[in-house]
């Protein structure tokens, strides 16, 4: 079966065909991707699309969206688009859809992926369990969690928003950190700190830490120079960043009491070479009475170009039968 399968973010709306059949997804074709700021609404981004196939589109819809998918109405971070999941059926003219939060879309991905899109970060060098619960953690304009259940052949993706939870350093300089942000936002989220703009408030504590004057930019650009090595200051603040995701991803494999890691989300993608290097691992294992169990979690980057759209599709192969 053929459907239209969209990954709807704060910046960009990705669309692809696939095909599913017999709860797989057998082909998933290449990626269009469009500026939210250049569409008024998903129902005009997605008759761009088509326009762009020069083709009518399939009745059938697999949607993740990076917000909650619940109420009568989806309000997204980052994008001004209103979605109200009673109507979107009728306005894009599709039989049958799914909605889905965009990092539950990522769960569906992790587990129906080929071993060539996980690439081994630490911990046993194993496949992903048969049984049991694997973590999701995902850094990108924000910062993304869910876990999957996976027992007696099936797998329960269930949605969470452990990004929100409260921020907790680790040493002096991450004490800094938060100081600083509690100053800006009161509560002090993870996702303050581990995600694309959180690379910012690293560098400018760190800064601060250097009584160092610099001038605020714009997190693409910090990006840009910690990753190319220009900036000192910016690859200090990316190393700090590793750390600062080894330790987060570690807190949700405890909460959740998970037998397999995955890091996910753009960034995670974009470091995942940097990560083995990193202090990343022990950071991850480092929880104390708990140190032996921690280091006994495998633990895996997802690379594959498209989970969300890839995973949509998986989510709508689920719920219809397909």
């Amino acid at each position: 079966m053929e459907l239209v399968t969209a990954d709807i973010g704060g910046s960009h709306a990705r669309f692809a065909l696939a095909d599913v059949e017999g709860g797989q997804v057998r082909k998933l074709g290449d990626a269009v991707t469009l500026k939210t700021v250049d569409h008024a609404s998903l129902q005009t981004a997605w008759e761009t699309f088509g326009e762009q196939l020069g083709r009518t589109l399939p009745r059938a819809a697999a949607i993740a969206v990076a917000c909650p998918v619940s109420g009568e109405i989806l309000k997204l971070t980052n994008n001004p688009w209103i979605i109200r999941p009673a109507m979107v059926a009728q306005g894009l003219g599709v039989d049958r859809i799914t909605l889905i939060n965009d990092f539950g879309a990522v769960g569906h991905a992790v587990v129906q992926v080929g071993r060539e899109h996980l690439r081994y970060l630490c911990g046993p060098d194993i496949p992903l369990p048969e049984e049991g619960v694997i973590s999701i953690v995902g850094p990108g304009s924000g910062l993304g969690v869910a876990h999957v259940l996976r027992r007696e052949g099936h797998n329960h993706v269930i949605e969470c928003e452990g990004g929100h939870i409260d921020y907790a350093p680790v040493d002096g300089i991450e004490d800094v950190i938060l100081a600083r942000l509690r100053e800006r936002y009161g509560r002090v989220s993870v996702e303050r700190v581990v995600s694309g703009p959180g690379l910012v408030n690293i560098y400018e504590a760190l800064a601060a830490i250097d009584d160092r004057a610099v001038q605020a930019g714009d997190d693409k650009a910090i990006w840009t120079a910690a990753l190319s090595g220009a900036d000192g200051l910016a690859v200090a603040a990316l190393d700090r960043f590793c750390l600062i995701l080894g330790s987060v991803a570690g807190n949700i494999a405890l909460a959740h009491g998970a037998n397999a890691v995955v890091i996910a989300g753009g960034l995670g993608a974009r470091i995942a070479e940097l990560l083995p290097r990193s202090g990343f691992s022990g950071r991850f294992t480092a929880k104390g009475r708990f140190e032996k169990m921690m280091s006994a979690i495998s633990v895996k980057t997802i690379i594959h170009p498209q989970p969300g759209l890839f995973g949509a599709a998986v989510a709508f192969a689920a719920e219809h039968g397909q």
